[in-house]
């Protein structure tokens, strides 16, 4: 018989979406807002924050006026937590904020076409992120005589 084991216990490494990757209290959610935006696209504002943690963190805040259906606010949160995971990013607290419309409560609610712009969007952001810690973290280019 195999050995099984649960998802989530390899911590090196790890890809899951644990509570300790969560920014899930208020106070929390404040001390990233505080700071002023990193990064905005056509539909979000990401907010980010060094922590003093191993690994970083995500909240994501989709308010019901720019998506008036659950489903949408859903899906949205769904995609930004899939590349959050599948990201490499330093310890960083990440509040992505949806700041503009998706769509009206008579549209469609997660079509392929949405999904597909808000993945490249919110991958866009974590890039970026990714991208600042390894210029922050790489030497110098060696000056020429």
């Amino acid at each position: 018989m195999a050995s099984c084991t649960p998802v989530g216990t390899d911590r090196e490494g790890s890809h899951d979406f644990a509570r300790v990757r969560r920014i899930v209290k208020t106070d929390e959610f404040s001390s990233v807002f505080r700071l002023r935006p990193t990064q905005k696209t056509a539909h979000f504002v990401l907010y980010t924050r060094h922590n003093q943690l191993p690994h970083a963190r995500l909240g994501v805040v989709v308010a019901k006026r720019f998506a008036p259906r659950a489903a949408t606010r859903n899906t949205i949160k769904r995609v930004a937590r899939e590349l959050f995971r599948t990201s490499a990013l330093p310890p960083i607290d990440c509040v992505v904020r949806l700041s503009r419309a998706v769509n009206s409560k008579d549209g469609p609610a997660t079509t392929m076409r949405l999904k597909a712009e808000l993945r490249v969007e919110l991958s866009r952001l974590f890039a970026a992120q990714v991208a600042a810690q390894a210029r922050s973290v790489a030497p110098p280019p060696p000056s020429s005589p």
